[in-house]
């Protein structure tokens, strides 16, 4: 029994955050075509995320962000470890799944998660601390500044970042090919963040109904 509605909030928050992200990092591996550039499914989940950490800033501040941040980062390395191990016991041949099917879907996402934790952690800080900087300046006000700009900045790191470890490091692409796709995945991910600019509001609106009526009633 939760002591609050707040408390409801975060969990729920927390719970949508994490699934998101967990689900990026398994099927990130995948590589797709947007127009001529190259780009990673994996950014598939992101809007979700970009909304849940616009929202856990705004109610449960950077003590909240960054909790749930580093218990992300530790259950996508949970994740590796579990994928590494299955990756390990040989598959019953002639039934299900080969060994070299399995492997060459999960074995590169274990890269990709290698990249992701570093990129997520790097770009979680960056988007935190900008988001309360402009916050600190503009109070209650201009809440899709702070939601869109801080977005903006951190993901131009997280895209060249996870993409740098997860591909280019391992020669899966050239220098050409990374670049591009970087560029590619963070205006893609720009153009998410500006076209859920409404949901930011909606949510504020769904969660200030929901965490006001709690005052005027008895905790449950």
């Amino acid at each position: 029994m939760f002591q609050s509605r707040k408390d409801t909030v975060y969990v729920i928050l927390a719970g949508i955050f994490i699934t998101n992200a967990v689900v990026a990092e398994l099927i990130g591996g995948k590589l797709i075509h947007i127009g001529p550039y190259v780009m990673s499914i994996g950014i598939l989940p992101w809007p979700v995320v970009f909304i849940t950490t616009d929202l856990i800033n705004e109610y449960f501040g950077e003590k909240g962000v960054r909790r749930l941040s580093t218990i992300t980062a530790f259950l996508i390395a949970y994740c590796f470890i579990l994928l590494f191990l299955a990756m390990q016991i040989p598959a019953v041949k002639g039934m299900g799944t080969t060994d070299s099917q399995f492997n060459g879907v999960f074995g590169q996402s274990l890269w990709i998660i290698v990249g992701s934790i570093a990129a997520f952690l790097v770009s979680q800080l960056i988007d935190i601390t900008i988001f309360h900087f402009v916050k600190k300046r503009t109070g209650n006000k201009m809440i899709w500044l702070r939601s869109t700009g801080s977005t903006v900045i951190s993901q131009f790191f997280d895209s060249f970042i996870v993409l740098g470890i997860a591909f280019y490091a391992t020669g899966i692409m050239d220098t050409e090919t990374y670049i591009s796709s970087g560029l590619t995945g963070y205006l893609v991910k720009l153009g998410q963040a500006v076209l859920l600019t409404p949901l930011i509001y909606l949510g504020h609106s769904l969660i200030e109904k929901y965490i006001h009526n709690d005052k005027n009633k008895p905790h449950e």
